[in-house]
């Protein structure tokens, strides 16, 4: 297929059609209201069924309606509309109910700005509602790759039986870039046969539920997601490792981030610098296993819009093996390869002045 240019949150529309959705619920908020714009236009099309809800609320609950009917469905909102989510979404993990969420998050905490953010991390990778659940998130660099883990996440959705995030900073709904819309990889799904459809007569009533009064039935379920989730962390992590193989100081970034530190890293050398790149493309199940990977690596830096949530992973994965330090701008702004570049100088600098005086 040629490819054609489309701004981030259209493309992120078209590609959850493509993956054959044909229920989206939503409410309007900046930056990600080209989505439930294009779907309300292209939904009806494909005699696909697109509701503007009263509220963020209602929305994430419509598509519990919808996923337990077995329906393929999706929602997108930005950050403090996902966080009105969080009750549905956890809803929806608890009852196994797949279903695709999209965050295209800006600056916060509370209304905060409409500028492009990556402060949702704590509320993505650790699950923001209540109790023992986690939700697979994909976090896209480029148009292209939004396209991609959209796809992909409808496909995980439905083979996990699990709410599927994919999370993107304002910067990449709302960029124009080339895209290519490529038939997604099917995986061997299980026939939905768990769906609340109507009996027909033909079977006992299924029940979607979330509520277990008796803990130890409570207990068995809580176990048996743990093991789904135990199979995710196992088969689904993804990431990029870029000129890491004889990089001194590696840089740790995600989403539109990790393309300002590909840039950084050429300033860096340039001037002699040997740097590199571990970019997760998920976010849950993290890349662990890619910093046992980095045999020259002496730091790490990592790097995002926010204050710093995301170096805890990093922390986790490198074990104290080496220091990791962070640089971050929160609230919408965003870094510029000049300023990690020489952030990155001044740890190398620093390194050396510490070897030296040994």
């Amino acid at each position: 297929m040629a490819k054609i240019l489309m701004k981030g949150n259209e493309a992120f529309g078209k590609a959850a059609i493509e993956a054959g959705c044909r229920y989206f619920f939503g409410y309007p908020i900046t930056p990600q209201n080209e989505v439930p714009e294009y779907m309300s236009k292209e939904l009806p099309k494909v005699e696909g069924v697109f509701v503007q809800a009263e509220s963020e609320v209602a929305a994430i609950n419509m598509v519990y309606g919808a996923a337990g009917a077995g329906a393929r469905v999706m929602t997108s909102s930005s950050s403090p509309g996902i966080a009105l989510k969080q009750e549905g979404i956890t809803y929806a993990a608890g009852a196994e109910l797949p279903c695709v969420v999209l965050n295209v998050m800006r600056g916060g905490p509370g209304l905060g700005s409409i500028q492009p953010s990556q402060a949702d991390y704590f509320m993505s990778t650790r699950g923001g509602g209540n109790g023992d659940y986690r939700t697979p998130v994909f976090a896209p660099a480029t148009v292209q790759e939004a396209v991609d883990m959209i796809m992909e996440a409808f496909e995980v959705a439905d083979f996990y039986r699990t709410p599927t995030m994919v999370v993107a900073d304002g910067m990449i709904g709302q960029m124009m870039e080339p895209v290519e819309f490529n038939e997604p990889k099917k995986r061997d799904l299980q026939p939905k046969d768990w769906a609340t459809i109507g009996t027909k007569g033909e079977r006992k009533p299924n029940i979607v539920n979330s509520l277990y009064l008796e803990p130890e039935i409570l207990e068995q379920h809580c176990l048996k997601l743990e093991k789904k989730y135990k199979e995710i962390e196992k088969n689904e992590v993804q990431y990029e490792m870029y000129k890491t193989d004889d990089a001194e100081i590696v840089l740790v970034a995600y989403g539109t981030t990790s393309r300002i530190v590909k840039s950084a890293i050429e300033i860096l050398r340039e001037e002699g610098i040997k740097a590199g790149l571990i970019r997760p493309k998920t976010l849950w199940p993290f890349p662990f296993e890619a910093f046992d990977n980095i045999p020259n690596a002496k730091s790490l830096l990592t790097v995002e819009m926010s204050t710093g949530q995301m170096i805890e992973d990093v922390q986790l994965a490198i074990q104290g093996k080496l220091p990791v330090h962070f640089h971050g701008r929160p609230g919408g702004m965003a870094p510029s390869p000049t300023e990690i570049a020489d952030k990155a100088k001044t740890i190398v600098e620093e390194q050396l002045a510490i070897g030296g005086a040994r």
